[in-house]
């Protein structure tokens, strides 16, 4: 029996909370709307976060299959991550999330008390 009596189990705003509430996980979907990005290239684009940490983010963004990981056979290993046909549909989202940001610093820089 699930002890959740709230409903936010069903709750869509809930289920997409539990998949892109991480830290780091809208700029992780941000950086791959940008196309194919291997490991250390989006380290460098996200510099605050720790390898642990991005490591983790990655794989459970993998896990909602919101992005592919595509390991090639080599050495040194070759790891590249991408966003799968259903992580794309978040990129006019973030698109909104960027141009509301816009929004919000000129609407805070235009009401700051003087």
């Amino acid at each position: 029996m699930n002890d959740n009596t709230d409903g936010s189990e069903n709750c869509p705003v809930s289920i997409a909370q539990k998949m892109i509430g991480g830290k780091w996980t809208l700029l992780i979907l941000y950086n791959l709307s940008t196309g194919i990005l291997r490991f250390g290239e989006l380290h460098r684009l996200m510099p605050s976060v720790t390898q642990s940490t991005l490591t983790k983010e990655l794989r459970r963004l993998e896990s909602y299959q919101l992005i592919n990981r595509k390991v090639f056979p080599q050495v040194p290993p070759k790891v590249e991550y991408s966003l799968t046909e259903i992580g794309m549909k978040i990129v006019p989202i973030l698109d909104g999330l960027s141009q509301w940001s816009d929004e919000y610093k000129k609407h805070v820089k235009n009401n700051k008390i003087q």
